[in-house]
């Protein structure tokens, strides 16, 4: 079978596959992800690593969650944004950039261009968080929605790099989002060298894959686990069936893991660094959140609760100390009411 672009081309298939067996999922090592930590330092937090003596509890194991919900823009999504921005070359710069994203990316690669003095345009979905398009706004990028399907957003920023020479930024499949994403797993085992577990929210793939290369480099027999909404279990399906499933547009609280498929580049990497995919079901997720708020103080959103659900759930049980990591923070908070 040919190897096939996913994006934009399956929308109302289920059992789409695609070829991705001849993606080096060498290409990005840990001295990438390193060096992405000294090209990011300067723009990003070095985000807290923070214990939870309720959810140790709860879990039967030492946790501490990884705080990316403090991360500027309110995701981990900046790491790789302005990993890749950075490497933009200089005479393409002042075209700009391009990026397609449901939210999170969208808000990364706004804030990392806008410290970079770069225009941005980001394609989000109609019907995306207000409040995500908002932020995007307000960091100085210009949205387009009009139109826009998750299914169509690739194709319409590719469509818009290609008439006005901006460089595009893709939310996932690419090698600098992985490396820069990595980073977040960098920061995990330097400052807990005992760390045995780490669970991660699944969308794309970018942080599941970046984290695993880093985790895994730097300790071999770390478990890493990644999660998805039950709606939208494509990267699930995809890791049990040692190809990648292509779904219809899911309907789950989990914006920020609304893809119809895995990435090409980080499939590549999952199914040889992680342990498992599992999914939880929305009204699991809902109560995560709610727990995470009530019980450590934190504002996190459904994609950066679905570790904590999983774990809490029993769908992934842990063995010694394991690292929660919280993707982001930008909740509606419609979803309390």
């Amino acid at each position: 079978m040919s190897r096939r672009s996913i994006h934009g081309q399956f929308a109302g298939v289920y059992t789409a596959e695609v070829n991705s067996s001849n993606i080096d999922a060498s290409a990005v090592t840990i001295e990438d992800v390193r060096e992405a930590a000294i090209r990011i330092q300067p723009y990003v937090h070095r985000t807290p690593l923070l214990s939870s003596r309720s959810l140790s509890e709860a879990i039967g194991v030492e946790v501490r969650l990884k705080c990316e919900n403090l991360q500027r823009a309110g995701s981990f999504k900046i790491r790789g944004a302005m990993n890749a921005l950075l490497q933009v070359p200089e005479n393409q710069r002042r075209n700009g950039v391009v990026a397609f994203s449901s939210g999170n990316h969208a808000q990364g690669v706004a804030l990392a261009a806008r410290l970079l003095g770069m225009k941005a345009t980001i394609v989000m979905p109609e019907g995306s968080n207000p409040s995500k398009v908002a932020a995007t706004e307000a960091y100085g990028a210009t949205v387009v929605t009009s139109g826009v399907t998750s299914a169509t957003r690739d194709t319409v920023a590719r469509d818009i790099a290609s008439k006005s020479g901006a460089a595009v930024i893709p939310p996932f499949d690419d090698w600098r989002i992985i490396a820069g994403a990595g980073t977040v797993g960098l920061e995990i085992v330097d400052e807990w060298p005992d760390v045995e577990t780490i669970v991660t929210p699944l969308g794309g793939g970018g942080l599941l894959s970046g984290v695993a290369i880093a985790a895994t480099s730097s300790k071999p027999d770390i478990a890493v686990y990644g999660v998805e909404p039950r709606a939208g279990n494509d990267g699930e399906q995809s890791f049990k069936s040692g190809r990648i499933i292509a779904i219809d547009p899911p309907k789950t609280i989990a914006d920020g893991a609304r893809t119809l498929a895995i990435g090409e580049r980080n499939f590549a990497v999952i199914r040889e660094r992680v342990r498992d995919v599992v999914s939880v079901e929305d009204d699991v997720l809902l109560d995560a959140v709610k727990f995470a708020m009530y019980r450590t103080k934190l504002v996190i959103e459904p994609t950066g609760a679905l570790g904590i659900a999983a774990l809490l759930s029993g769908v992934i049980k842990p063995k010694g100390k394991t690292a929660i990591v919280v993707s982001g923070g930008n909740l509606d908070f419609s979803l309390l009411c």
